[in-house]
């Protein structure tokens, strides 16, 4: 499983896997990295996608099932 968070970065969106320095997708908008957060979080067999606000605390946590 393939936990992953959604946090502001320097220029847009960072989709980071739990306990990684590198962000494994960078968007310009926080919607677009939830959803390819969820698309990778799917693909890895399941997980929770956490999202952090503009000011880096998590406004909220959804369990995603595996291909979903």
């Amino acid at each position: 499983m393939g936990d992953r968070h959604v946090v502001p970065g320097e220029k847009g969106w960072r989709v980071v896997k739990e306990g990684a320095q590198q962000a494994s997708a960078t968007t310009a908008t926080q919607a677009e990295a939830v959803e390819r957060a969820r698309e990778i979080i799917a693909k890895d067999g399941g997980g929770e996608l956490v999202i952090h606000g503009q000011d880096g605390t998590i406004r909220e946590s959804r369990t995603i099932a595996a291909n979903s």
